[in-house]
């Protein structure tokens, strides 16, 4: 785990987003699953605390998350740059 993250006073949606998911995966949560969770209820304890996951990804604005999240899903099945 990168705990140099774990000192940077922020860290951007998308290194939250990969250290929440292998702290979450280092635990045996499924992490789509408890991310989901996290960003419908705003429920803290759907993230580990493990690796200081839970204060990572409480630095995060949701709607950051969210917009990592469709970013991320649309170039990687439309491309980058796909208008369609």
């Amino acid at each position: 785990m990168d705990h140099q993250l774990q000192k940077e006073q922020s860290a951007s949606p998308e290194q939250a987003l990969k250290h929440v998911y292998h702290a979450l995966t280092e635990k045996g949560y499924d992490p789509s699953m408890q991310i989901v969770g996290y960003l419908l209820t705003e429920d803290p304890t759907y993230i580990t605390n493990y690796d200081n996951a839970r204060a990572l990804i409480g630095d995060i604005d949701r709607d950051e998350l969210l917009t990592e999240i469709v970013g991320f899903y649309f170039e990687s099945k439309c491309g980058k740059g796909a208008e369609d």
